[in-house]
């Protein structure tokens, strides 16, 4: 497509923009992991990356490679790997980019596996200083000669906290290391990373983008944006591609080729049929959010929520200033004389569940389940309460979300 178009519009017909077989208006399954080649010297070249095609399914697959376009359309960007999971997109920074000895700082208000993956890398001999990424100072008085990458989610799991994404995208911008954002919490229709600077994009597809909780899924996306020559971990070998595509030339090879972390053609197809939707079931979850956010904090019975739409939230202006809503997560506390667990299984609509992003409404215990494996210490350090009850709004209608949280606090 010449001519801009809308954000939806866009997505709905990016697959058109190339051939597709029969007229489809989308990409089909290609459930194939090999492809021949009718001269011996085309798949050399292939290999050597003297021309484009397919290799093995590991590396990439048609239908895979049509949800790398659309996400990359979604995100503004320059192109896109994709994963089988958003941490195994996560995990294809660490197996790609990094090295013993490199140093990382991350927000420490992070989605509790993203937590543990950094200790985890820091176990093989990385380094990782956890700050509060809401204060720009604390990540710049964190930094070091070895620090190669700062990585922030946009809004924290479960807590909300909001990074103060463009004073640090600003700061990395002129230290000239890597800003790495995970973009789950908001989507790339609420928010688009890029425009703080960030160089690498994180997506769980299987949140929002997907968004009916079918499929699992991972991208990172490259902006464009950060001069890979300023990044001393590139291998000569990936040094052969335009400058720009260094970074993902490595990641493709050694986070999805040597790693196997490949996403299948039909959890793609999947999560591209989802992404159509994503601007309508964003629009109508945020509102929902903000909603029943507002009528538990006018509520007695509940001690705190937990959202950037609220008022009283510490980053709402920042919130409003970057995002076009602010989402379907929130969290909230009850008063200490009631059960967290009753009140949720007093609940008709909120499912008991595990997910985020969903066309329906999920709930869960956070200190008990998600946050469990932390221990109390850890949590309270993350201002997790054993109390706390995060919330993934869906797309239900929002009079009868707003009544269904509010009869649960009735007992």
């Amino acid at each position: 497509m010449t001519q801009k178009y809308g954000f939806t519009t866009t997505i709905l017909h990016s697959d058109r923009q190339k051939t597709i077989e029969h007229g489809a208006p989308h990409k089909p399954i290609h459930t194939s992991v090999t492809w021949g080649y009718g001269d011996a010297r085309q798949l050399a070249e292939v290999f050597q990356g003297k021309q484009s095609g397919y290799r093995y399914g590991r590396q990439g697959n048609p239908t895979v490679a049509a949800l790398e376009d659309k996400v990359t359309k979604m995100e503004g960007g320059l192109a896109t790997i994709c994963f089988a999971s958003g941490m195994a997109a996560i995990g294809a920074v660490i197996q790609g980019l990094l090295r013993e000895g490199d140093h990382v700082v991350s927000s420490a208000f992070l989605f509790g596996n993203t937590a543990s993956m950094w200790q985890t890398y820091s176990g093989q001999g990385g380094k990782v200083t956890m700050v509060d990424a809401t204060d720009v100072a604390q990540v710049e008085m964190a930094l070091t000669p070895a620090t190669r990458v700062v990585f922030v989610e946009t809004i924290a799991n479960p807590r909300t906290q909001v990074a103060d994404l463009k004073r640090i995208g600003e700061l990395c911008q002129a230290r000239g290391i890597l800003f790495v954002v995970d973009n789950t919490m908001t989507s790339p229709y609420l928010f688009q990373p890029r425009h703080v600077g960030a160089g690498l994009v994180i997506n769980s597809l299987t949140k929002s983008i997907g968004g009916h909780g079918n499929a699992l899924g991972g991208a990172v996306t490259d902006t464009g944006l950060f001069d890979w020559s300023r990044f001393p971990n590139i291998l000569d070998v990936y040094k052969r591609n335009p400058q720009p595509q260094w970074g993902l030339a490595q990641m493709r090879a050694k986070s999805l080729r040597d790693f196997g972390a490949s996403l299948g053609p039909e959890a793609a197809h999947h999560i591209a049929v989802g992404a159509e939707t994503i601007a309508l079931r964003m629009e109508r979850s945020s509102a929902s959010a903000l909603a029943v956010a507002q009528m538990l904090e006018a509520d007695p019975r509940v001690a705190a929520v937990y959202y950037p739409g609220l008022a009283s939230h510490p980053q709402h202006a920042l919130a409003a200033d970057l995002f076009r809503s602010n989402g379907y997560l929130f969290s909230f506390e009850l008063k200490q004389d009631i059960d967290c667990f009753d009140y949720l299984n007093r609940l008709k609509l909120g499912i008991s569940g595990t997910h985020l992003g969903d066309n329906r409404t999920l709930v869960i215990a956070v200190a008990h389940t998600i946050f469990y494996e932390m221990g109390a210490e850890c949590r309270a350090a993350m201002g997790i309460s054993e109390s706390l009850i995060r919330v993934s709004v869906g797309i239900e209608d929002t009079a009868d979300l707003v009544e269904d949280f509010r009869q649960a606090l009735q007992a």
